[in-house]
């Protein structure tokens, strides 16, 4: 543990915040800061167990993301499957800056977004693997992986 003394100023810190997906199936969702720089990673949804009537869709807690004060700079998105981005409609309030995805997450996208009457004007922003993006203080490299949808990416934070 590092202390820092009066008139010493702390290095950023890195914060990993899984906001839903972990221990379940769907709603993944996770935010990632360094020093004032906020970046959401997907923004996605879970169908609900028979148990709950009436209930069409899960969303991640939104709490974290309010209590920042601030809006994200950006979403990521890794692809396309409902689990991923089935709750962007729900999660764009909690981000100001652009979304990225590649070319098929982003097309998935826009018809979710015309469903719910969103407009993202020019705030989607397509990727490809092998490129690089800054978001504040932040890097973001897309890497090609093998999944069940095509156009699927990780990310190099």
């Amino acid at each position: 543990m590092t202390f820092t003394g009066p008139g010493e100023s702390r290095a950023p810190t890195l914060e990993v915040i899984p906001l839903g997906g972990l221990g379940e199936f769907g709603m993944n969702m996770m935010a990632v800061s360094w020093g004032e720089t906020l970046v959401v990673v997907d923004a996605g949804l879970m169908f609900p167990d028979p148990e709950l009537l009436g209930v069409d869709r899960v969303i991640p807690d939104p709490t974290f993301l309010e209590q920042r004060g601030a809006k994200a700079s950006a979403l990521v998105l890794t692809h396309g499957h409902e689990d991923h981005i089935g709750g962007v409609p729900h999660m764009l309030r909690y981000v100001d800056g652009p979304i990225y995805g590649t070319p098929l997450t982003l097309a998935l996208l826009r018809g979710k977004l015309d469903e719910h009457g969103i407009d993202a004007g020019d705030r989607l922003v397509a990727v490809h693997p092998r490129e690089t993006v800054a978001v504040g203080d932040l890097t973001i490299e897309f890497l090609r992986v093998t999944h069940s949808i095509p156009d699927a990416i990780a990310l190099a934070i």
